[in-house]
């Protein structure tokens, strides 16, 4: 049986590398806002759309990162590589990395990987840092300026983004399912009004030690359990400060023990702290994706 196709990265190219250097070299501003950016949100992911510049610092997080110039070309830089440009790329969770708009003016989104949509697209992808080719990202694009220009011309916000996920999936979606007792764990987080949960508590729902669900958890998801919670609380603070509820109130509402607790885990996952980032107008919606069982 052959095998899926994978979404190719983008390979080096002549046209690439003098940009690359060009930028390596120059000297890297501060992150700002060059336009006023617009956010739909919900809990596990969001699409950011807004025009910026300046170097976000190396950073981590367990969201799948994808990135469509809209209007010029974005850099990206692995922990351990040059910058790159390009009209478009994928980033897997929990790799650390840099990031520049360039003036440009791209859409953002923030992929759970715990979906349907988020499995199937890590599925599709070889590369840490996949650059897409530009000729797969034109219907998105078209549709994303759509809704940057013309808003209410635009596709349905969710299924805009449904759409823009599976045209970068190659295959057929996996049929692997997750251990069950890891869906009931996930689930019970996600559910959790408060999210004052341990990993002994979690693990005696689901009938194992707490090493043994460590160990499973780690295994099925690519990171402690810990730090998924930690994921899954500043998650849960974004929608709060998107109601416009205060650092604070935010962190209070995510089990944070503070404020400052809250913004330097924003600093750890986004590069940037959430009051120089999360500006502009905000808009909840539901989850875009189902949740994988």
């Amino acid at each position: 049986m052959n095998e899926p196709a994978k979404l190719p990265h983008e390979q080096k190219d002549p046209g690439h590398e003098p940009d690359a250097l060009a930028f390596r070299e120059r000297p890297h501003k501060a992150p700002a806002w060059l336009s006023e950016p617009r956010w739909y949100v919900w809990e596990g992911g969001f699409l950011l759309l807004g025009r910026s510049e300046g170097v976000v610092s190396a950073h981590s997080h367990h969201a799948i990162q994808v990135v469509f110039g809209l209007d010029g070309e974005p850099a990206i830089s692995a922990s351990d590589s040059d910058w790159r440009t390009g009209p478009g790329f994928v980033v897997l969770p929990n790799v650390v990395h840099s990031y520049d708009a360039r003036g440009a003016d791209p859409a953002m989104l923030f992929v759970d990987p715990e979906s349907n949509e988020g499995g199937w697209l890590r599925t599709s992808l070889i590369e840490e840092i996949t650059f897409v080719p530009e000729t797969r990202l034109a219907d998105c694009v078209v549709e994303l300026r759509k809704l940057r220009d013309r808003p209410m011309e635009s596709m349905e916000i969710r299924s805009l983004i449904r759409h823009c996920v599976h045209a970068l999936c190659a295959g057929a979606p996996p049929s692997r399912r997750r251990d069950s007792r890891i869906s009931s764990a996930l689930k019970r987080i996600q559910e959790s009004k408060d999210l004052r949960v341990s990993q002994d508590d979690i693990a005696a729902t689901v009938f194992l030690s707490p090493s043994r669900f460590a160990h499973l958890f780690a295994q099925q998801l690519g990171l402690p359990f810990r730090r998924y919670l930690l994921w899954r609380k500043l998650a849960r603070s974004m929608i709060a400060i998107s109601h416009g509820e205060s650092m604070t109130d935010a962190a209070q509402a995510a089990d944070f023990s503070d404020a400052a607790h809250l913004t330097r885990t924003f600093n750890q996952m986004f590069g940037i702290a959430p009051s120089a980032l999360m500006r502009g107008e905000f808009f909840e919606i539901g989850s875009p994706f189902e949740t994988r069982s």
